[in-house]
C-alpha cells in the first residue's frame, strides 16, 4: 500500500485499516510459530503498512505546541 493511498482514507477509515493489518499481523505471526506461513515477505509488508499507517494518523493529529 502506498502513502499517497493512505492519505486519502479519513480517520475511520485508517484506524479500520489499522485494526485490520493488526488481525493479520497476528495470523502471520501464528503461522511462523506454527510452521505453515509461506509467504515470508507478506510480514514485512504489514509491518511496514502499520508503521505507514500510524505515521500518516499523527500527521494529521494537530500539532500540540509545548510552552516552556
Amino acid at each position: 500500500m502506498k502513502a499517497e493511498d493512505i492519505r486519502a482514507f479519513s480517520d475511520d477509515q485508517l484506524t479500520d485499516e489499522l485494526l485490520k493489518l493488526k488481525k493479520e499481523q497476528f495470523n502471520l505471526r501464528f503461522q511462523g510459530a506454527t510452521g505453515q506461513l509461506e509467504k515470508t515477505a507478506r510480514v514485512r509488508q504489514v509491518r511496514r503498512d502499520i508503521a505507514r499507517i500510524k505515521t500518516i494518523q499523527a500527521e494529521k493529529k494537530p500539532a500540540v505546541k509545548k510552552e516552556a
